[in-house]
């Protein structure tokens, strides 16, 4: 995981929520963390991160991640054992 990734998981987790996270950063972030993605109809994108599965929707058709998906995203990866230091 780089820098630019740490960033991005860093402000994941920001309290209060953010809504300045573009979604191309997410994805990129849990493909760095080795997740698997795969599109799924419309605007949806399947994740898989050891051994935990989500579904998200792509915002559209503005490119930064809502509140509600960053929420359930920190979820998804707290499940998945994934925090920041």
């Amino acid at each position: 995981m780089n820098k630019k990734h740490r960033a991005t998981l860093g402000r994941i987790f920001d309290t209060p929520v953010r809504s300045d996270v573009p979604w191309k950063e997410v994805e990129s972030l849990v493909k760095s963390l080795g997740g698997d993605l795969s599109e799924g109809k419309g605007s949806r994108i399947r994740m898989s991160l050891r051994g935990v599965h989500a579904v998200f929707h792509r915002p559209h058709p503005r490119r930064e991640t809502d509140k509600g998906a960053l929420k359930s995203m920190r979820r998804f990866l707290t499940e998945a054992g994934v925090k920041p230091k």
